[in-house]
């Protein structure tokens, strides 16, 4: 007599590959090692949970009591489908981000200084392309609200309801770019 044994099998997902030891790559090879201190990072660098959908990745930067605090993100839900190539882009440009911000201690999002930094690193390796945008499939929920101003009556479309919210063109032309009440976003379904 033959027994048949029902065994559950977890399928163990391949998580998505280590980002730490890039970082050094990258480090070493494109920002003269300048991001780490005592051989540890200045920015933390790690995946994000399952809720980053409508960006690749982000660098931030916070300070508490004085002590800095920054990471790169990078969006596990958009980069686990993509290659690895399209991994290294987002991680080397999130790095220019960091580099310009801690080391050269620069106020600046995609201006000369990371477009320069961004030419010379595509120009000294061919293995991946820093771009300042990208095209990887991101799904987008639809929009569920309409926004009216008041003053001005524009109409502005939104994925969730917000508070407070004014016409940054009406506060612009008649407020000098201050926020006013007067210019109020009104919101109604779609």
């Amino acid at each position: 007599m033959v027994f048949f044994v029902k065994i559950k099998i977890n399928l163990i997902q391949l998580s998505v590959i280590p980002l730490l030891p890039l970082f050094h790559k990258f480090n070493r090879a494109f920002f003269e090692n300048s991001l780490v201190e005592d051989n540890q990072p200045l920015i933390k660098v790690r995946w994000s949970d399952n809720r980053l959908k409508t960006t690749a990745g982000f660098y931030k930067k916070r300070v508490i009591d004085g002590v800095i605090y920054s990471e790169i993100v990078l969006s596990k839900p958009i980069l686990e489908k993509l290659s690895i190539v399209e991994i290294q882009s987002t991680l080397c440009h999130e790095m220019i981000h960091a580099w310009i911000d801690r080391i050269l201690k620069i106020n600046e999002i995609h201006g000369p200084i990371f477009k320069k930094k961004m030419e010379e690193i595509n120009n000294i390796q061919d293995v991946f392309e820093i771009n300042i945008r990208h095209d990887f499939p991101v799904l987008r929920r639809d929009f569920k609200f309409k926004g009216r101003c008041i003053k001005c009556g524009n109409v502005y479309f939104y994925r969730r309801r917000m508070f407070n919210l004014s016409c940054k063109k009406c506060c612009n032309t008649y407020f000098r770019g201050v926020w006013s009440k007067s210019c109020l976003i009104v919101f109604e379904n779609i």
